[in-house]
């Protein structure tokens, strides 16, 4: 196995996903999933997986919406899917056929040519029919639909800042609805937390619980036992000389906390590097990496992505919940950093300090212990931010 760090995974060589794998096949019986998870955590690999590897009775469809900002993109990547699905079995998704003939498209040689699309056109209906009809014209009625949707967030605010946040609403609520009137099952999942358009949008005065219906699922790092065998694979397929071959691979799945990314840039480090592949060559190459001005790991995204989540006017109070909790070993009470945070002028309200850390722990940025109190959920991006930051 090569280190492939940000490179298409081969799906036969995904490691330690199999449980989570199953628990989403086994939840999807009953009801839709939303897939909450940190960037480069692996699930997109996850479900793609889904997609190649179906348990029997579900027909997937996988689909990147990040490129589709406009509900009426949406509506109609959600056609080209049904109807792309529906003619390997020689069917047509026809409501939607005839739906859009009617606004002015015309059919080219068995191929709808699109009309021009404007705030007007009814992409409700357009997305109602193609869901209707892939339902009610698979070839095979005991194979269930299911929607693999990443990048779900990213659309979604998309469309709020090009249609406004009344469209972004009435995409989440027709959602809603077409999962509680078909037998059709979604997964959603992003790297922007549905929780921060949601939240955005009630700002708006949106009242619905749009998510509700769906079943939140955590995509853990990869345990230890897996971590190690993954970053042993690739020492092996990368043939790094080593002497301690188990004890680098776990010592590579340690300073990684598990993130697959992190193992393949390892490994990949190491083999670039020419030493010998041992644990102190391991951190070392990892404090290199930290401190690159390059930002090969991608990290910076950890303090670029502050103000678009939370708002330019809680940026400073954001960043200085982190800095603090970053500075210091051990895990912090929530009054003591309510204190601290008085004390160098940052934040004296308590209930947005409540708010605040409830959303930062959404992102995976901190966790809390049995006592409540917070610590930076993974040491490798505390280890980073105190470099960043200067602490």
């Amino acid at each position: 196995m090569k280190a492939n760090p940000g490179g298409q995974i081969d799906l036969k060589a995904v490691i330690g996903r199999d449980r989570i794998i199953e628990q989403i096949w086994d939840t999807l019986e009953q009801q839709s999933i939303r897939m909450n998870a940190e960037r480069r955590i692996g699930k997109t690999t996850i479900i793609k997986k889904l997609r190649a590897e179906p348990r029997k009775g579900w027909a997937p469809i996988y689909q990147d919406l990040e490129q589709y900002h406009t509900a009426s993109e949406f509506a109609m990547a959600v056609y080209r899917e049904v109807e792309q699905f529906l003619s390997l079995s020689k069917r047509t998704a026809r409501r939607a056929k005839n739906l859009l003939e009617s606004i002015g498209g015309t059919e080219v040689g068995g191929v709808i040519k699109f009309p021009s699309f404007s705030r007007e056109t009814p992409w409700k209906e357009i997305l109602s029919n193609s869901i209707q009809d892939l339902v009610d014209e698979r070839s095979n009625p005991k194979d269930r639909p299911l929607f693999l949707w990443d990048e779900v967030p990213f659309m979604l605010a998309s469309i709020k800042d090009h249609e406004g946040e009344s469209v972004a609403m009435e995409v989440l609520d027709i959602l809603r609805g077409l999962r509680q009137s078909y037998d059709v099952r979604m997964v959603l999942t992003g790297s922007i937390g549905l929780h921060h358009v949601i939240s955005g949008l009630k700002q708006q005065n949106y009242a619905n619980s749009p998510l509700n219906d769906t079943l939140p699922i955590l995509v853990p790092p990869l345990d230890s036992e897996s971590a190690s065998e993954l970053a042993y694979k690739l020492i092996e397929g990368e043939y790094i000389q080593t002497e301690v071959h188990q004890k680098l691979a776990e010592s590579i799945a340690d300073l990684s906390d598990g993130f697959p990314f992190y193992i393949h840039h390892i490994v990949k480090a190491l083999k670039q590097s020419g030493l010998e592949g041992t644990s102190n060559a391991a951190e070392q190459l990892v404090s290199r990496q930290l401190l690159d001005a390059s930002d090969p790991w991608e990290l910076k995204h950890y303090s670029d992505r502050i103000p678009v989540y939370y708002g330019e006017d809680n940026e400073k109070a954001v960043l200085g919940i982190l800095d603090g909790i970053a500075d210091r070993a051990e895990a912090i009470s929530f009054n003591e950093l309510l204190a601290e945070l008085k004390g160098t002028g940052v934040l004296d309200d308590r209930d947005r300090l409540v708010d605040l850390l409830r959303l930062i722990e959404q992102d995976h940025y901190l966790s809390r212990n049995n006592d409540g109190y917070y610590r930076f959920q993974f040491p490798l991006l505390q280890r980073w931010w105190k470099l960043s930051r200067g602490l």
